[in-house]
């Protein structure tokens, strides 16, 4: 088959187009005939030799995500058959042709979808509802701010907290991108390039903060949680050590927490898969919740989708149209 592989850490450049064996899946696993595959930025990390795969995972073949056609089915899976639409949610490999998922994992492609579109749902929904539903116990009716409003994750985020009757804030970093995520639902979105958050927001209080910055977006976050508020990070792109007032976690009882998906166990995965279906899959059939995809590059331009992607100037998901 054919796959983009990095060939050594660098620039997009080193993502280039080679030959790798067909995967072979086991008992438990199906076999996907990739259409599409979702780009993050942990795939950006992993090209730079920042993020390794973990233990299992192509080492060399970035890919997190993926829609595609299954192909063959192990032995003990019973839910699917050849010629199923899928998407899944994978440790890598998912700029390929041809990918294995634990069947468990799998979900199926939304009805009236295009495989583009459910190849940008897995990493950035699994993540946000691990991270701001069930860690961040996110409530109707309760204040909830993301930053990066306008990425994947902020996207998914802003729509899906809106539409479990939350009220929504978020941080971009243009007027266009604000003016985005208002659209999505948000009541307000502060271009922080232009103002302080903390002080424009500095009237409310918020329930949960959705963090992928760190560095010292930590106090000003802490500033803006209500009493028994959750500060969630997912990253920490303006870096990870920080310093906190701990009388202020002790005096407003603060919960700060945080996760990493990809190296979790498949019965994690696959509990999380479950809730997801039953809980935001029948949102996506009646387009409650809609994905936004900011351009499609065939597989081989995968260098130029990561330069894409690492510009920040576009507005929602990069995808790969794989076959």
């Amino acid at each position: 088959m054919k796959a983009v592989v990095i060939t050594k850490p660098g620039e997009p450049e080193v993502l280039q187009v080679a030959e790798r064996p067909l995967p072979v899946c086991a008992d438990n696993q199906v076999l996907i005939k990739v259409v599409a595959a979702g780009m993050n930025w942990p795939d950006v990390m992993q090209r730079k030799g920042l993020y390794p795969a973990p233990p299992g995972a192509p080492v060399d073949i970035p890919g997190m995500e993926v829609s595609g056609i299954i192909e063959s089915c192990g032995a003990r899976v019973s839910r699917w058959v050849v010629g199923d639409a899928v998407c899944v949610l994978l440790v890598g490999g998912g700029y390929a042709e041809y990918v294995v998922a634990d069947a468990e994992v799998c979900l199926p492609v939304p009805d009236g979808w295009s495989f583009e579109e459910a190849a940008s749902l897995p990493e950035t929904v699994f993540t946000v509802w691990q991270n701001v539903f069930q860690r961040g116990k996110l409530l109707e009716n309760e204040h909830f701010l993301v930053h990066g409003g306008s990425s994947g994750i902020g996207i998914t985020a802003i729509q899906l907290a809106v539409a479990m009757g939350a009220k929504v804030y978020a941080t971009a970093g243009t007027a266009e991108k604000c003016a985005f995520c208002e659209q999505l639902g948000a009541e307000i979105c502060v271009n922080y390039k232009e103002a302080d958050f903390s002080t424009v927001l500095s009237d409310l209080k918020f329930d949960v903060i959705l963090d992928m910055i760190g560095g010292d977006y930590m106090s000003k976050n802490l500033q803006l949680l209500n009493d028994d508020g959750r500060l969630v990070f997912i990253n920490a792109m303006k870096g990870s050590k920080v310093e906190i007032d701990i009388m202020q976690v002790m005096k407003k009882r603060l919960v700060i927490t945080g996760s990493t998906l990809r190296g979790r166990d498949t019965s994690f995965k696959a509990a999380l898969a479950k809730e997801i279906e039953l809980k935001v899959w029948p949102l996506l059939r009646d387009r409650t919740f809609r994905p936004v995809i900011f351009a499609v590059f065939p597989l081989d331009e995968a260098a130029d989708a990561h330069a894409v992607l690492e510009s920040s100037k576009h507005i929602g998901k990069i995808v790969l149209r794989v076959s």
